[in-house]
């Protein structure tokens, strides 16, 4: 076992898989560069030393370094092209690689789109299963103070798409054994990774999400959610920083005699329904949290489901707690008012509990 952060599990997932599969490669902007970066919250920093980004550069400069060919270049560089690396990643995997990408920030999947869903998404059905798309989309999603166009939440977009496996990994260990399950997926696989669960202390406000991680590879599979505090009273669903928050709204309404029970999906298509109606069974209530805008984001499309499969479970309305339906602002005055918090969550569960 080793104590790692989820930057460090996610690194981790990727090497061990490209160490197993000659076919798996990273692909990204300032991926990996020689004393430089690895993707802007420095989770690939290193690969290149051993998978030949960095190689390949030491070569070009007249410097040899030992045990490495400099045909094994499975860590690339890219120009700042979204549309490029789609169309890499998208003609590569349908040629039989494993390419793993990363984004800057997911708000810059908008560049691919076309790649994404006319192309990765519908190559398998439109070829009759004769064709495959096994990539993985790394993208930093969430809001830290980088205003409007480097902080929304973008999961709701993707669960639309059919085709594309969505998931949301929130602790280091389901971001290790999630990953390694994406890259050995054959369909395409968007990863949604919060920027304050990385474990990076350059960010004002991260969460600690690390834990005793294996060393050795393991899977998380896909559509089943986590349970990560029981309770009786009221169940919250929410993903990636907000389960996080809810359950320390969650420890201060047990002071008040209210018990809430925590669900992560980390998965949100496929979606575990069955664990969240199991639960309203249990308490009649249910509450979901995310950081995405209210109208359309994932949690209407639970509620949507819980009315048409669960309703009469129910002992009260299904309770939404989001972002509004607004820009995210650069003010962090204003980002913090608009972005779901403790007080919020713990004020609308009481609410709830009541009804």
């Amino acid at each position: 076992m080793a104590v790692m952060n989820v930057s460090q599990a996610l690194k981790n997932a990727i090497e061990l898989e490209m160490r197993r599969d000659p076919r798996v490669y990273c692909i990204g902007e300032d991926e990996d560069i020689p004393n430089g970066m690895g993707g802007v919250f420095l989770v690939t920093k290193g690969l290149g030393d051993e998978f030949g980004a960095n190689v390949r550069v030491a070569h070009q400069q007249g410097f040899e370094m030992k045990g490495q060919n400099i045909a094994d270049d499975r860590v690339i560089n890219t120009p700042i092209s979204e549309i490029l690396l789609g169309g890499v990643c998208v003609g590569s995997a349908m040629a039989g690689m494993r390419p793993v990408a990363d984004l800057q920030y997911g708000d810059f999947l908008f560049c691919m789109m076309d790649q994404l869903v006319n192309q990765a998404a519908k190559m398998r059905y439109m070829s009759n299963g004769q064709l495959s798309v096994p990539m993985v989309m790394r993208a930093p999603v969430g809001a830290v103070r980088r205003g409007a166009q480097h902080a929304q939440s973008l999961e709701s977009y993707f669960t639309h798409v059919p085709g594309l496996k969505v998931i949301c990994p929130s602790t280091a260990y389901d971001a290790k054994g999630m990953m390694i399950q994406a890259i050995r997926d054959n369909n395409p696989v968007l990863v949604f990774e919060h920027k304050l669960l990385y474990g990076d202390k350059r960010e004002a406000g991260n969460v600690s999400a690390e834990g005793d991680i294996p060393e050795e590879a393991y899977t998380v599979p896909f559509g089943k959610a986590a349970i990560r505090r029981e309770g009786r009273d009221v169940t919250i669903v929410a993903n990636l920083l907000m389960w996080y928050k809810a359950m320390e709204a969650a420890e201060e309404l047990e002071k008040e005699g209210i018990s809430c029970e925590i669900i992560d999906p980390r998965s949100l298509y496929p979606f575990d329904y069955d664990t969240v109606i199991a639960s309203i069974k249990k308490t009649g209530k249910l509450m979901i949290v995310h950081e995405d805008t209210y109208t359309n984001g994932w949690g209407a499309q639970l509620a949507a489901y819980i009315a048409e499969n669960a309703i009469m479970y129910l002992d009260a309305p299904v309770v939404r707690v989001a972002t509004p339906d607004c820009p995210i602002p650069f003010s962090p005055v204003l980002e913090e008012y608009l972005i779901p918090s403790v007080k919020r969550i713990t004020e609308e569960a009481r609410k709830l509990a009541k009804l």
